[in-house]
């Protein structure tokens, strides 16, 4: 997701969001304190994204587009989704099956997708929707029904991933930056983990939270130990994240693909890169009316909270569940493998042709989003180059 420079101000909540706030605020300080007054940061993230009724995702505030908090590459231009298109229709065409994406946003791809492979005749069996988010899923199906019938009868929406074995490509669009994760700084006596307490009140009234280090436990200790012992020295003081969620949720997926692709596309990084010594304050951002900042406790609830995603650690979830790497490259890599420059070029006039090459610039750009988001291929029982990492393969930095 993009979203404009931060700034010192953000914009004002508005009374409703204000009461939604103090009511996931509540709910939070009521776990806390029933946890003994620290709760890990993965554990507040998972509140405040996903707390029923409550979290950002679980509740009602509109989070994509210019009216939302940030806007993702499909919300940017139609390339995006017809160059995925394309990218699914070489699977497709070898594996047969269905689509199924992870976390649809608005259904904007899905729509671009399905018409892009109606246009070269590889439409799926089904495609299908796993959304968390009850009004993003609303506003799926709006835009969705406006569709031809030959391609609206093929979507349905799935409350969890299905029990049969897809065939064919998963689709995950900035899905795998919005799985809580756990924090970590580095000291003079290792590792400690930065978790949440509570804070205190100017008027005693309001609900504030801060961040609290204490003593890493075995696992969180094991695997930041694991990890610096391939890095360069971090600085005392270093702080950083890591999600341990990554390799569970890449083994589910595993278990569901039963023959053809997963492509992620998020914006991130290989693990030399992410923990590099410089970055001393890790990758978390919070996103709240097209305003990107580092501070999560603002705004509970009511702005998204994420991280950058390790691709490293990706890359050896998908090994354990027994997925091929089958590429990795940037965004801007993978979308002009795909024909980018020509979809824009083959605009009818030259207004839309001159629209269409600024939104393919945003998309390309390494400023914007070329270089930061990335895309990555996991296979199972796919033995074909895929054309989407023809022109770059950045898989010797994992």
């Amino acid at each position: 997701m993009t979203a404009s420079p931060g700034r010192s101000i953000l914009p004002p909540l508005s009374p409703a969001e204000q009461r939604h706030s103090r009511a996931l605020a509540a709910r939070i300080r009521e776990q806390l304190l029933a946890a003994g007054g620290w709760l890990s940061f993965e554990r507040f993230m998972e509140l405040a994204l996903y707390a029923p009724g409550l979290g950002y995702y679980s509740a009602g505030s509109t989070k994509l587009g210019g009216g939302g908090d940030f806007v993702t590459a499909p919300e940017v231009s139609d390339l995006f989704g017809r160059c995925l298109a394309r990218q699914c229709a070489q699977v497709l065409a070898v594996t047969g099956g269905e689509i199924l994406e992870l976390g649809a946003g608005t259904g904007r791809l899905a729509a671009v997708v399905l018409a892009e492979l109606a246009a070269h005749d590889l439409l799926p069996e089904r495609y299908a929707i796993l959304e968390v988010s009850g009004d993003l899923r609303e506003r799926q199906r709006r835009r969705l029904a406006t569709l031809p019938a030959a391609l609206r009868e093929r979507i349905v929406w799935l409350e969890r991933l299905p029990e049969l074995p897809v065939r064919g490509v998963i689709l995950a669009n900035e899905v795998a930056d919005a799985l809580p994760c756990r924090r970590f700084a580095c000291g003079a006596e290792g590792v400690t983990e930065v978790g949440v307490a509570l804070a205190s009140s100017p008027t005693g009234e309001e609900i504030r939270f801060r961040d609290a280090a204490r003593a890493a436990d075995p696992d969180l200790a094991g695997v930041c130990a694991a990890m610096r012992a391939t890095l360069s020295e971090l600085p005392q003081g270093y702080t950083s994240e890591v999600c341990l969620q990554l390799a569970p949720w890449i083994a589910s997926l595993g278990d569901t693909l039963e023959r053809g692709l997963l492509l992620l596309t998020d914006y991130g990084l290989p693990r030399r890169h992410y923990y590099h010594p410089q970055r001393t304050s890790g990758t978390l951002r919070c996103h709240f009316k097209q305003r990107a900042h580092a501070d999560p406790y603002l705004n509970v609830g009511v702005q998204d909270i994420t991280a950058w995603v390790d691709f490293t650690r990706v890359a050896e979830a998908a090994s354990a569940a027994g997925l091929s790497l089958g590429g990795f490259a940037t965004q801007a890599a993978f979308l002009l493998a795909l024909g980018i420059e020509s979809l824009a070029a083959a605009a009818a006039d030259g207004a839309r042709r001159a629209r269409l090459a600024g939104e393919a610039l945003r998309l390309l750009m390494p400023e914007e989003m070329g270089e930061s988001f990335k895309a990555m291929a996991l296979t199972r029982d796919l033995e074909i180059p895929l054309v989407g990492f023809a022109v770059q393969d950045l898989r010797h930095l994992l």
